[in-house]
């Protein structure tokens, strides 16, 4: 068989990084392995035009390696696009380890991984992301710089948690304003998936609101603790996607809205924190735009995060932070309105506004 002649599944065979679906032009990617450690990692670089490619690691007990590769090349990605569409100049790029963090996890594998990232000259700087803490980034410091979230301590921003969830309240409410005329959320039914670090501070968020919140997630003691601190309510039935709601809240992993969760869901406006909460973008944005579901492109309404660490680069304080994250808020409304008036979804037009930044900027580089 020649190369001519290999298509479609032999192709993915051969190619098993440049034939995956999600391999979109990266610009690199790197498989890290340390015997003594058992490090496992993979750190994905995208696209490098707006600046260093930025993004979180991600230590989750993945089932294979490609999925694993896969999840690493859309969160790259989506780096990418989450930086241009919010002004910053940054690139996208993104990490995961591959590990149960809770048992797994030792100083010596985060050091290992730290030397890494550190071999990459700072084309990529990492930060944390589910499975990590702030203090993993401060333990990765110590063998290179090319690592932001430090502790406040170390002089960095902190946990980037709270103003991730600031900034995805600020989308969730200019798409209820979209979507219902108004931003307020009193008596608004929300089902917030996920109640990590993230998923937490929006509850505390909305329910200061007081809507009727609803929380759904793999910890039952986590929720219990949320329910109890925030009267909530923690969701006891089987069939989450078809209950009548106001708005829809993915918190946790991506990949929720697809064939079957959407044909359910009776949600009328989409905002959450996780990312790439489209299985196929196209496709499915599609298919909320047809049932006149308000979605809030994910990587746009979660970029509060990168946002805060972005200050530890570029050295401004706490309140430019919360300015620029407000903003999200007004982006937002701005795509949804040019989704509206161009008849295309908001996932197509939150990516045009930031594939023009990227093709401006490349096209002034010469490249």
């Amino acid at each position: 068989m020649t190369t001519e002649t290999i298509q479609g599944e032999d192709l993915q065979k051969i190619s098993p990084v440049f034939g995956q679906l999600s391999f979109d032009n990266h610009e690199q990617v790197v498989f890290c392995f340390d015997k003594d450690t058992g490090l496992k990692a993979i750190i994905g670089i995208h696209n490098t035009v707006l600046g260093p490619a930025l993004g979180g690691t991600r230590m989750w007990n993945y089932q294979s390696e490609s999925e694993a590769l896969n999840d690493v090349l859309r969160l790259s990605r989506g780096m990418t696009y989450k930086s241009a569409v919010t002004g910053l100049d940054l690139g996208g790029g993104k990490a995961v380890i591959i590990g149960n963090a809770k048992k797994h996890k030792t100083p010596e594998l985060m050091l290992k991984f730290g030397e890494f990232v550190h071999s990459l000259g700072g084309n990529y700087i990492t930060a944390e992301d589910v499975g990590m803490e702030t203090d993993d980034m401060d333990l990765i410091r110590t063998v290179t710089p090319h690592v932001v979230g430090l502790s406040e301590a170390k002089g960095g921003k902190g946990n980037p948690s709270p103003i991730t969830a600031h900034g995805v309240y600020m989308g969730m409410k200019a798409a209820a304003k979209f979507a219902f005329g108004t931003d307020n959320l009193k008596g608004r039914k929300i089902y917030v998936q996920g109640v990590g670090h993230v998923g937490e501070n929006l509850v505390k968020k909305i329910k200061a609101e007081d809507a009727e919140v609803f929380i759904s997630d793999i910890n039952q003691e986590r929720m219990e603790m949320i329910r109890d601190t925030y009267d909530v309510n923690i969701y006891e039935g089987t069939t989450f996607y078809d209950e009548p709601m106001d708005i829809y809240s993915p918190c946790a992993l991506g990949a929720t809205l697809n064939d079957k969760t959407i044909g359910m869901l009776k949600a009328k406006v989409i905002a959450g924190a996780a990312n790439n909460q489209l299985a196929v973008e196209h496709k499915h944005g599609e298919m909320l735009r047809q049932k006149g579901i308000v979605y809030a492109p994910d990587f746009l309404i979660n970029a509060g995060g990168i946002i805060n660490v972005y200050g530890e680069i570029h050295n401004y304080g706490l309140d430019e932070s919360m300015r620029r994250t407000e903003n999200i808020y007004n982006t937002t409304l701005e795509i949804l309105k040019q989704s509206e008036e161009n008849n295309i979804t908001t996932y197509q037009a939150a990516f045009q506004v930031a594939q023009n930044r990227i093709d401006a900027k490349r096209k002034e580089q010469g490249r």
